[in-house]
């Protein structure tokens, strides 16, 4: 009777002490903006961070860019949005975040222009979820 009780109490401890996907999240945000950023893309694209914010449950990435891709004109000629959704459709990285109905969220800075946003854009699970 007392090892059941014991298994009992062990396994409930190990079910509280569990990480909730929210704060996974978070946790691998920051991990990864810590070991990895900045980090080149690719020639003109540096992304600079990533968090997570558990009450907006939004994942943003923060991007700066350079040289012929630090240009606004040239950004509205792209259509980033829709190759952004794209890329969020088909990211198998952003798998969990879309599996959870999370917001994600993309911002470009500007190397020229110190703190201006280039381009920033928010899918929500109604855009990624379209057929």
């Amino acid at each position: 009777m007392k090892k059941i009780l014991y298994i009992a109490i062990a396994t409930l401890f190990l079910m509280a002490c569990q990480e909730s996907y929210e704060d996974r999240c978070a946790r691998d945000a920051k991990e990864f903006t810590l070991k990895k950023c900045p980090a080149q893309i690719n020639q003109n694209t540096i992304i600079d961070s990533m968090t997570f914010d558990k009450q907006a449950l939004t994942v943003s990435y923060y991007y700066t860019l350079t040289g012929a891709a630090d240009n606004m004109m040239a950004i509205k000629q792209t259509n980033p949005r829709e190759l952004l959704l794209n890329e969020v459709k088909n990211a198998t990285a952003l798998k969990g975040a879309r599996d959870h109905g999370y917001n994600i969220r993309y911002i470009y800075h500007s190397t020229a222009n110190k703190g201006m946003v280039l381009f920033e854009t928010t899918f929500t699970s109604k855009d990624y979820n379209k057929q």
